[in-house]
């Protein structure tokens, strides 16, 4: 009887572990998101903000660029960096994303961006759930859905150049699938990795897991909005 108590402690004790820990990640993710929003709204309203960013391709294409050095610094230093300089780089990469999406809200419609944003969030929300409770390893399906998401940058890197709407129509709608997928498959693996004792390692450590985690989840909500605004989204 007692290896069996033993046994059901340690699994309520992972079980604990990783719910406090997705908790964390998604109340980081909350936050930049909300930064990302703010950023975005306030630079849409200013016409000087929007000439400096805008107006010139340097500056637009310097914090694209920007933006993905910060994503790749973080997912290769993340280890050799100090948990307060992850978050402040996780929350200036929100608030850069935020700069550079305020276009969304000039070139579509409110109701359309409101729109997208609510099934974005019912999705993205639905899909969490299913990745926190299925019992089913998602790995095959994340390594599928991470080709899917090669394939997405090849096709989006070639239609550049070809502009063709329906392309980018193919696209957007293979990003929906392949976005939903990956929110699955990134909440199974953030929870499996609360479960796996990293709450029992130091406050730093935790804090960069969970940066990390809401890193992956902020871009699977972000790139499921854009993908379900290019399908669904009126524009101005």
């Amino acid at each position: 009887m007692y290896p069996y108590n033993q046994r059901t402690a340690v699994t309520s004790t992972a079980s604990e572990a990783a719910t406090i820990f997705l908790a964390k990640v998604f109340n980081w993710m909350a936050a930049g998101l909300g930064v990302t929003a703010l950023t975005a709204f306030v630079v849409s309203h200013s016409q000087t903000m929007l000439r400096i960013i805008f107006g010139s391709p340097i500056v637009f294409y310097g914090l694209i660029f920007a933006e993905l050095g910060m994503v790749i610094y973080l997912s290769a230093r993340i280890e050799k960096i100090q948990a307060r300089t992850a978050t402040i780089m996780f929350l200036a990469y929100s608030a850069l994303n935020g700069a550079t999406l305020s276009s969304v809200l000039l070139a579509y419609t409110a109701a359309s961006v409101t729109s997208a944003f609510l099934v974005a969030g019912l999705m993205f929300g639905a899909m969490a759930v299913y990745g926190t409770v299925t019992k089913r390893d998602l790995s095959s399906m994340g390594s599928f859905m991470f080709m899917g998401l090669v394939g997405m940058i090849i096709a989006g890197l070639v239609n550049f150049f070809l502009k063709s709407p329906m392309m980018d129509f193919v696209i957007s709608g293979i990003g929906v699938i392949v976005f939903t997928g990956l929110t699955a498959y990134d909440v199974q693996k953030i929870q499996a990795l609360g479960a796996a004792g990293i709450m029992n390692d130091h406050a730093g450590v935790i804090r960069k897991g969970a940066i990390m985690g809401a890193l992956a989840l902020y871009l699977d909500f972000i790139n499921l909005f854009l993908s379900l605004l290019r399908l669904m989204g009126d524009r101005r």
